[in-house]
């Protein structure tokens, strides 16, 4: 994982989680590495490892019990507001980029329908 300068480190730290969970890498009920285990793998501060998980329990992306490791929620809710949340970043993003460069939306939206399936023929290829 490689972090930047612009957002705290705690947050950085969530983020990779929601992505992981928003792809399905990290399943619902699977265990995570404790706070200091995921400090070490990670090269930062135990006291930054836990911050970060006390705000995946507030925003329920784990779940903690004493004496028994972090586990991926089990709520599809939750789920599936952090792959909404995930993909209206990215579009956010992407039409701040877009219109930053002043291109028209339906030449944006066909050069978007372009790619995508240029991208799925490429995959099925593979």
């Amino acid at each position: 994982m490689q972090f930047d300068q612009r957002s705290p480190v705690y947050l950085q730290v969530v983020r990779w989680f929601k992505q992981r969970i928003a792809t399905e890498e990290l399943q619902s009920g699977q265990e995570i590495p404790s706070r200091r285990e995921i400090a070490a793998q990670l090269g930062i501060n135990p006291n930054t490892a836990q911050k970060a998980y006390k705000e995946m329990e507030e925003q329920q992306l784990i779940t903690t019990e004493r004496n028994v490791p972090s586990k991926i929620t089990r709520d599809p809710q939750v789920v599936q507001k952090v792959r909404a949340e995930m993909l209206e970043e990215a579009v956010s993003e992407f039409i701040d980029a877009v219109k930053a460069i002043q291109i028209p939306l339906d030449e944006v939206v066909s050069k978007i329908e372009t790619v995508y399936q240029e991208t799925e023929r490429r995959q099925i290829d593979a």
